[in-house]
């Protein structure tokens, strides 16, 4: 089941803050939590106090807890790949490895006793994985997750990102990726705060429009936010959202007759598998309202890319087929515009797969 998640960095913040973060996370459908012991430099004692009561708190709502480490954090701790009961000390459910070993290390560590989660850093397109995997980890204590990037135009781009996701998919392995929240004065484990997403044409859009596009690419299983603390609004809105099928914001135009409206939002869309390059077409609405007169209410001059279309019953057998312009066409005068697709979503359109299945809300 795809999972949602939220990042906390308790060495930046206040404590009694990130308790009323995670309840109001926790209320909205959150289950996994990222937290970092890369930028901390405070002793081991020092760390499990702080740790401890936060992540046990974070349990007893349900949360998962991954902490980011890498070698050097192990080295500083006097932690051994061997021995991972620090993080069973400090509450943590798992640990990502942002730079790992040389693969059979990870792999000795998905039998630790603890039964702690071992999770690898997926931005990569190297063979780590394939070599992990040759030294026979326990795959149900293997995970995968992509890094974020603070610094603008360093994230990545979205081919590379599906292939190197690929490259953990095909062992079946859980991953995950991050977005980031566009509330002001957020922060992250570094000092530059550009945002934090894994994908670069991600930093700056709404989040939920980040959502969307993971949900439409299919490629990993949970998101997370990955700066601190994304706004009340912006939880709330990802928390509604439906995992399984993914939701575009429409709207529509004024006055819109009830077949219509219904239509585009009573019922689950599909791309038809002989696609075309100028529309995505949800034919399944012309056989449900067959001998239905769809009249032409809205059939301007030029149907512009992201327009939402209903065609007219001067269509002949393709009346009330629900139509998505990939680009911009001349309209034959038969053709209904009937909304449109939110302008910051329109990119995502691209990505809508054959039979790829999903849905439309109203805006707002």
């Amino acid at each position: 089941m795809r999972q949602l998640g939220l990042s906390i960095y308790p060495e930046k913040s206040d404590k009694e803050a990130i308790i009323h973060y995670l309840d109001t996370a926790a209320e909205a459908g959150f289950t996994r939590i990222f937290s970092c012991l890369l930028s901390v430099n405070k002793d081991k004692d020092h760390l499990v106090n702080e740790f401890r009561e936060i992540n046990h708190y974070a349990k007893f709502l349900g949360f998962e807890v991954i902490v980011d480490v890498a070698p050097r954090v192990f080295s500083a701790l006097g932690i051994s790949y061997d021995d991972l009961s620090f993080f069973a000390e400090i509450g943590a459910d798992g640990l990502r490895l942002d730079m790992g070993f040389s693969g059979a290390e990870e792999a000795l560590m998905t039998y630790n006793p603890q039964g702690l989660k071992i999770e690898i850093n997926m931005s990569n397109d190297v063979h780590t994985i394939d070599t992990i995997m040759d030294y026979q980890p326990n795959t149900y204590n293997l995970m995968a997750c992509h890094n974020f990037y603070p610094h603008a135009y360093t994230g990545l781009g979205q081919d590379y990102f599906l292939k190197c996701t690929q490259n953990f998919k095909k062992y079946g392995l859980r991953t995950a990726a991050f977005i980031t929240s566009q509330a002001p004065d957020t922060f992250g484990p570094w000092p530059v705060t550009d945002g934090l997403p894994t994908l670069e044409s991600h930093r700056h859009l709404p989040i939920d429009t980040q959502l969307l596009h993971h949900l439409i690419l299919n490629a990993v299983d949970d998101i997370i936010i990955s700066n601190c603390f994304a706004t009340q609004q912006e939880i709330h809105s990802l928390g509604k959202s439906n995992l399984t099928q993914p939701s575009f914001t429409v709207e529509c135009i004024a006055d819109l007759p009830e077949i219509e409206r219904s239509i585009i939002f009573d019922g689950l869309h599909f791309n038809r598998g002989d696609i075309s390059k100028y529309m995505i077409r949800s034919s399944q609405s012309r056989v449900k309202h067959k001998g239905h007169h769809f009249a032409i209410i809205n059939a301007p001059e030029t149907i512009h890319r992201g327009d939402i279309i209903i065609e007219s019953s001067d269509y002949g057998h393709y009346a009330g087929e629900l139509q998505i312009a990939l680009q911009d066409m001349k309209n034959s005068g038969k053709s209904n515009v009937v909304g449109r697709i939110r302008p910051d979503q329109v990119f995502i359109i691209d990505d809508i797969k054959p039979w790829q299945k999903f849905r439309f809300i109203p805006a707002e």
